[in-house]
């Protein structure tokens, strides 16, 4: 697979969570489940590395290669 052609955007936030979107080759979209978001195994099988704790939270469907992720802000 194509580890060093995943992209990795700078983290945003708002009040509740940190977010990240991941791009994957257009080559690997059809290794993204359509049918559920993919628990942390699954993307690491797909080449996707970061820390611990991102959820999947959402799928994009006109651009299945883009994964969507977010995680709790750790509060004080």
């Amino acid at each position: 697979m194509a580890h060093n052609q995943i992209y990795y955007s700078e983290r945003y936030s708002d009040e509740y969570y940190e977010y990240r979107h991941v791009v994957l080759p257009r080559e690997m979209a059809k290794l993204v489940p359509k049918s559920h978001l993919m628990s942390e195994n699954e993307w690491r099988r797909l080449g996707v590395q970061q820390s611990r704790g991102w959820i999947h939270y959402m799928i994009h469907a006109p651009e299945p290669h883009i994964l969507l992720f977010r995680k709790p802000l750790q509060r004080p």
